[in-house]
């Protein structure tokens, strides 16, 4: 709302900081439900006291390639075939294990909204270090550059597409 230096008042500042804050805040409220992929901030405990960041990519690619793994907390396995939907009807009556992410060869992960090239680099360096022979493909809505994200992110209508479809 505010074209020029000469238009700034203090009101319309705050009220674009308001904006800023809650957008930061809807994102992560779109989280909240998550049990293990809920916050990209670590605050740190008595023994290490400095605050880290972990990004959100980072924790599911780690989970995914654990070597040491239970069944997934917020990563879904959906079913894909009869045999597969035979083994999920009967997994209520009998153990019956979920196939994990981490178990096929080929891993193919999606990013809806867009990933930037540290992200992929991110992704390709920790599957090969922690389950070397897995082929990973990373795909996404948009290659995102560091102008390009900040604008997607305090755009007025985050979900409207850029394409002329």
């Amino acid at each position: 709302g505010c074209d020029s230096l000469l238009n700034l008042t203090s009101k319309k500042a705050t009220d674009a900081v308001d904006g800023i804050f809650r957008s930061l805040r809807d994102i992560a409220r779109a989280r909240m439900n998550m049990k293990q992929f809920n916050s990209i901030h670590n605050p740190g405990s008595s023994t290490h006291q400095a605050a880290s960041y972990k990004p959100l990519l980072k924790q599911v690619v780690e989970e995914i390639c654990n070597p040491d793994r239970s069944d997934p907390v917020d990563i879904e396995h959906m079913s894909s075939g009869l045999t597969d939907l035979l083994k999920t009807g009967f997994s209520m009556f009998m153990k019956v294990n979920r196939p994990h992410p981490g178990d096929h060869p080929l891993l193919i992960i999606f990013m809806v909204g867009g990933v930037t090239v540290s992200e992929v680099k991110m992704v390709k360096d920790l599957v090969a270090t922690r389950k070397p022979g897995t082929q990973v493909i990373v795909l996404s809505s948009a290659l995102l550059t560091p102008h390009s994200a900040i604008e997607l992110l305090f755009a007025t209508d985050r979900l409207q597409s850029d394409t002329d479809i």
